[in-house]
């Protein structure tokens, strides 16, 4: 009995043990099916998809440099925090002027403005001058809050509180780390460029005025002051160097009339010097008022980009202003768009779209052979197709 029940018993573990066997087998074929079926359908949608990707999706150390071969510049006119703009300020904040632009300034790559005023707390004021500025060193930190990232100091302004303020506005601007043009403690710093480097593109930027009161203002080799363009000389020389050394060249002219809609003969004949001299972009000021656009052997100039943040006249040209964007390449080509603006004291403030229309419409009449998109783009005007006799 007990010989025959081990038996069964044994029987049984017999098949028992064949049975999981079978089990097993079964189970190792399934996962191997069931790997191949998977890594087969990955290879295949890779496939597919690789076909469709675009080759740039990864960032590869050759493409990644090439994914962004232009630098955005943006422009704006005359700023200044005296009289008048300071009580504006002082009765709300430093950083009221820029609530409706530092957006703009903080997402492009560089932005730039005429600094049409001495930065001091003390200073001597200019003699037999209309307008004398000054403007507190309070004020500096919010314009580099907002995005500025350059100013001109190339004007008929800078030296309003004489060669103390001139030093001391200079201090201001290092101490909150703004860079400047157009003047220096002499003559070899104020011709000088600064020089920024951004998505591989080296940029050029000087300053040069053709509107100082005085020839005691003008930057000498052991002299703080401007850099005069009078006689052009030294500021083609500093143009052509700066050539030499970067990508893109770009020069802020402080010249021509006040209060006039088109430019002088000094404009055009500077503006073609300094084109020739290696310029690759020219924006200008001083007539308080917005200028037109002409373009000169491929290159633009803008000549005046009116007041910004300033006083109120009573002269309605002088309240419309822009931010300028400048859009260029390594090469030097740059594209324009110009966004109007209302210069409200102390503040600049966007334009409705029935103002702004009118705007680009008026600077259009006023350029030289260009077209103002909606859209504010500024383009040379095509040239009309010339007809068989």
């Amino acid at each position: 009995m007990n010989e025959n029940r081990s038996s069964r018993i044994h029987a049984r573990r017999k098949r028992s043990r064949r049975k999981w066997a079978r089990v097993g087998k079964s189970t190792l074929l399934f996962s191997v099916l069931a790997i191949f079926i998977v890594g087969t359908y990955y290879l295949f949608q890779t496939a597919i998809d690789g076909k469709h990707a675009s080759p740039n999706t990864q960032p590869t150390p050759d493409n990644t440099a090439n994914q962004k071969t232009s630098v955005q510049l943006t422009f704006v006119g005359d700023i200044m925090m005296s009289g008048n703009v300071e009580k504006t300020l002082l009765a709300n904040s430093f950083d009221y002027p820029y609530k409706h632009v530092s957006s703009l300034f903080l997402q492009d790559d560089i932005t730039i403005a005429n600094l049409e005023t001495p930065i001091t707390a003390t200073g001597v004021a200019a003699q037999n001058k209309e307008y004398v500025y000054k403007s507190s060193p309070l004020a500096v930190p919010a314009m580099k809050t907002a995005g500025i990232d350059v100013v001109n100091l190339a004007n008929n302004h800078s030296m309003d509180q004489g060669v103390p303020g001139l030093l001391d506005t200079f201090d201001a601007l290092d101490e909150n780390r703004i860079e400047y043009v157009g003047a220096g403690k002499d003559a070899s710093r104020a011709y000088s460029p600064v020089f920024i480097e951004k998505n591989g593109i080296k940029i050029a930027i000087l300053g040069f005025s053709r509107v100082i009161p005085e020839t005691s203002w003008f930057a000498g080799d052991s002299q703080p002051g401007m850099a005069a363009s009078y006689d052009p000389t030294l500021a083609v020389k500093a143009i052509q160097d700066a050539n030499s050394q970067a990508d893109l060249v770009v020069v802020i002219a402080h010249w021509g009339k006040e209060r006039s809609d088109y430019p002088v003969d000094h404009q055009k004949e500077l503006s073609r010097a300094y084109i020739d001299a290696g310029a690759d972009l020219i924006v200008g000021g001083h007539p308080h008022v917005l200028q037109g656009f002409e373009r000169y052997n491929d290159k633009w100039i803008a000549y005046s980009l009116g007041n910004f943040i300033f006083t109120r006249s009573n002269e309605p040209k002088t309240w419309e202003t822009m931010v300028l964007q400048a859009n260029c390449t390594k090469s030097g080509d740059c594209e324009l768009t110009m966004l109007p603006f209302h210069a409200e004291l102390g503040q600049a403030v966007p334009m409705n779209e029935s103002n702004g229309a009118a705007l680009l419409e008026r600077i259009e009449s006023i350029s030289e052979s260009v077209d103002i998109r909606s859209d504010g783009r500024v383009q040379p005007r095509a040239k009309a197709a010339e007809t068989a006799p």
